[in-house]
């Protein structure tokens, strides 16, 4: 994919030029690299913004249209304001197609749904990177790296070295560490019903192996508290009435 933005050289720079050239709908920007010297630019925000959000803006290889003259350019880095939809800043680096670069590309994971782990165990795929490091000839820049997930099952993960990559991109080594790309989790409340429906069904069977032998209540037993209750509060009752009677008579 070709991408191409035009860039408009800038001849004022420090952070009063900056807020002024945002203000007037502009974004500062500096492009660096090759055998010229770094050069201050400036873009159109609402451009830009837009552009920025095609992820294909950030792993290719671009074309900069400055001073009349077409450059080949990568996208090293924006500066965002905290919390508006504001750019501060860009970088872009030239590029030399004879020499390798290092960049990162985006993830695209395929398959999922089709794997043992997701079709048949239900479990979720966890995306542990979503970018790569690659070092590849400017030529060679792939827009993504894919990630076949249709052999994952439940335990396993992808790991960097089962990935393909397009000819002429490596991953740059790192000792003997071989990063985990993807694994599959089962979710933690599938895990709890089937701990759970274990012992319930180990309880019923106890339950309904001794119910058949249990010996029945004795009739009225339930009853016999409430009895004893009633007998209780009549005798007091009665020896309430027992007691008027005998200081009636000893009034008499």
């Amino acid at each position: 994919m070709s991408i191409e933005f035009t860039a408009f050289a800038r001849t004022t720079e420090g952070r009063g030029a900056s807020r002024r050239m945002r203000r007037a709908g502009k974004a500062p920007g500096i492009v660096y690299g090759g055998a010229a010297a770094p050069e201050p630019i400036e873009l159109d925000h609402n451009a830009l913004f837009h552009a920025l959000r095609n992820e294909a803006f950030h792993a290719s290889i671009l074309t900069m249209k400055l001073n009349g003259s077409s450059t080949q350019v990568l996208l090293r880095s924006v500066q965002m304001h905290p919390f508006k939809n504001e750019i501060l800043h860009v970088d872009f680096q030239r590029v030399d197609e004879n020499r390798k670069i290092h960049m990162k590309v985006p993830l695209h994971f395929v398959n999922a749904e089709t794997s043992p782990a997701v079709k048949i165990s239900g479990a979720i795929v966890s995306h542990v990177v979503t970018e790569l490091d690659i070092v590849c000839l400017p030529k060679d820049l792939p827009e993504y790296v894919e990630v076949d997930l249709s052999a994952l099952d439940v335990g396993h993960s992808v790991h960097v070295s089962a990935l393909k990559l397009p000819p002429g991109v490596v991953v740059p080594s790192r000792g003997k560490l071989d990063p985990v790309v993807a694994a599959a989790v089962v979710p933690k409340a599938i895990v709890e019903e089937v701990a759970e429906a274990a012992p319930e069904g180990e309880e019923a069977a106890a339950a309904a192996a001794a119910a058949p032998g249990a010996a029945p209540a004795a009739p009225g037993a339930e009853g016999k508290p409430a009895a004893d209750a009633k007998g209780g509060a009549a005798k007091t009752e009665a020896g309430k009435d027992d007691k008027k009677k005998e200081s009636g008579r000893d009034k008499k």
